[in-house]
């Protein structure tokens, strides 16, 4: 089955402190478009919702705009800045580097449906 969407109509919008979500759904695929603002940091703003130690999220990205830090539970760490495709397992933290937006693009699997969102 052939799906088109649009990114000017999501699905759904998530807000939390210093972000956002815009999330369309398809068959086997969560796209989401990501902005997060300076001092954004995901163990900060998106944990008391999702209530786990750290990101369990697998990211498929694409990064639009801004510079991000990522930091594995393992401790490995790397940094994604405009042009860079990264892939991300579950278990990490991430935060805006510096004093400008992050626009992600984010192409995930269905798990990425319960990203933002209180279990």
């Amino acid at each position: 089955m052939l799906e088109i969407k649009t990114t000017d109509k999501a699905d759904e919008r998530r807000d939390f402190p210093r972000g956002h979500i815009e999330a369309l759904h398809m068959s086997g695929l969560d796209f989401a478009v990501a902005t997060f603002e300076p001092g954004w940091r995901w163990s900060e703003s998106v944990k008391p919702i999702a209530g786990t130690d750290s990101c369990l999220v697998h990211h498929n990205g694409y990064m639009v705009q801004g510079r991000m830090h990522i930091r594995m539970d393992s401790g490995e760490e790397g940094e994604v800045g405009p042009g860079d495709v990264f892939v991300c397992p579950p278990g990490h933290d991430a935060w805006v580097v510096g004093d400008d937006q992050v626009i992600v693009h984010d192409f995930a699997g269905p798990m990425a449906a319960g990203y933002a969102k209180g279990g």
